[in-house]
């Protein structure tokens, strides 16, 4: 049964200052991941709002938004057999302290807001995340 799944993942603006686009986007292609779709841009804070709307009733709300839109970004769309689950795998724990060794926010994360990556972390949101940044 090949349970293949799109998800949306999102290099943020502490790994983009860093130079480390190609480094992560290598992390996923060794993991049998597929990048069908990526362009790097700089989101104004009120898409940011859009975006993390779900979070919008936490007290990390408003950080979370001038984060992501403090710098470029690069949005791709994921592909591989149950790539949700695997995305969330190699992203690692979201603090990177507590990350396990060898997933991209242990390796380059720097703290529990400047953690590299974001993920979809289920179907639903993968497809409402992926319409987000790519409405053709």
């Amino acid at each position: 049964m090949n349970n293949l799944e799109q998800t949306l993942s999102i290099i943020k603006p502490d790994a983009v200052e860093r130079n480390l686009e190609n480094e992560i986007k290598e992390m996923f292609k060794i993991k049998g991941f597929s990048i069908l779709k990526e362009k790097k841009i700089q989101i104004e804070k009120s898409e940011a709002e859009k975006f993390y709307k779900v979070h919008e009733t936490k007290p990390f709300y408003n950080d979370l938004c001038d984060y992501l839109s403090s710098g470029p970004i690069v949005v791709m769309v994921l592909e591989k057999s149950n790539a949700i689950l695997g995305n969330r795998e190699l992203m690692g724990a979201t603090n990177p302290k507590d990350a396990a060794e060898g997933t991209i926010r242990k390796k380059y994360g720097i703290s529990i807001d400047k953690n590299s990556v974001h993920g979809s972390d289920s179907v639903e949101n993968a497809k409402i995340e992926i319409d987000f940044f790519f409405k053709d």
